[in-house]
C-alpha cells in the first residue's frame, strides 16, 4: 500500500500542520487528510506544491507499506 510521508517530513523539518496550511494556502481539513493518509485522490499540482514547500522530491512524499 502506498501512503503519504508528509507528516514525517514535517517532523524532520520541525514544522507544524498549521505552517503547511499557510504555505499551501489551503484548508486545515485538506492538510489533515494529507498527513493522516485519508486522501481519496491527489492532483499533480498538489504534489508539485508539496515538493516545493518541503524542499523534497516526489518520491520523498510517499512510502510503501
Amino acid at each position: 500500500m502506498i501512503k503519504m510521508n508528509v507528516q514525517n517530513l514535517l517532523a524532520q523539518k520541525k514544522k507544524s500542520r498549521y505552517w503547511l496550511v499557510k504555505e499551501m494556502q489551503t484548508t486545515y481539513k485538506t492538510v489533515n487528510k494529507i498527513c493522516d493518509n485519508t486522501l481519496t485522490g491527489l492532483q499533480l499540482e498538489t504534489i508539485e506544491k508539496l515538493c516545493s514547500i518541503l524542499d523534497c522530491e516526489p518520491n520523498d512524499l510517499f512510502i510503501m507499506e
